[in-house]
């Protein structure tokens, strides 16, 4: 089994955070989110840690904690910060997988010089691309398998959040040529257990293997 994936998404509020979160209690993995923007209510780690049921020790701390949800280049202005994305490296070697999550899309800037985009290149790791299936989820996640593609990213596949949309789901994978990893349903009750269940009956295991 690949022992680090990148999660990113094709925008921002598309559920991405969960779908870490379940992943991350799948496959018995650590979490890292490297730049968190916004500290007013929960952290993405936090819910992570949440709706995983992850302890402390999985729970890997951010490199750079911004105080406004905004872009990362814009919330290190407003906190007059500059992140430095050499030190957004992961870790080499852990006890555990390790699912990273990113922010937002692929093209989000971390400055005003670098893209989440240009970290994930560096990297090398593969990605999971998370997607909804609302109205222009096609748009989307076609530009973002380009954009991946372009750099020479390894895809390990979509991930759709949402309710049921076949036509959109398969012209995706179809079009752009990237495996269905699956589809997490919206759930009424947003627990452990029921996200434990849900990812569970949508996803693969063999699917996050080398």
């Amino acid at each position: 089994m690949s022992r680090r994936f990148v999660v990113t998404g094709t925008d921002t509020g598309i559920g991405k955070t969960v779908f870490s979160a379940g992943l991350a209690d799948f496959l018995g993995s650590d979490y890292w989110k490297p730049v968190q923007a916004g500290l007013d209510g929960e952290t993405d780690a936090e819910r992570v840690a949440q709706l995983g049921a992850l302890s402390h020790d999985r729970i890997l701390p951010e490199r750079y904690r911004l105080n406004t949800p905004a872009s990362p280049h814009l919330a290190a202005d407003i906190d007059g910060l500059t992140i430095d994305v050499a030190a957004l490296d992961p870790p080499e070697t852990r006890a555990r997988p390790l699912v990273i999550e990113g922010a937002g899309g692929v093209m989000v800037p971390l400055t005003h010089e670098t893209l989440y985009l240009d970290v994930f290149a560096r990297w090398r790791l593969p990605v999971v691309l998370c997607a909804r299936t609302t109205l222009g989820t096609i748009n989307h996640s076609l530009l973002s398998i380009e954009a991946l593609r372009r750099r020479s990213i390894d895809i390990r596949g979509v991930a759709f959040i949402g309710d049921e949309h076949a036509d959109s789901e398969g012209i995706i994978c179809k079009l752009g040529q990237v495996r269905r990893l699956g589809r997490l349903p919206w759930l009424a009750n947003l627990r452990h257990a029921e996200l434990r269940t849900a990812f569970n009956a949508a996803f693969l295991r063999r699917d996050f293997e080398t």
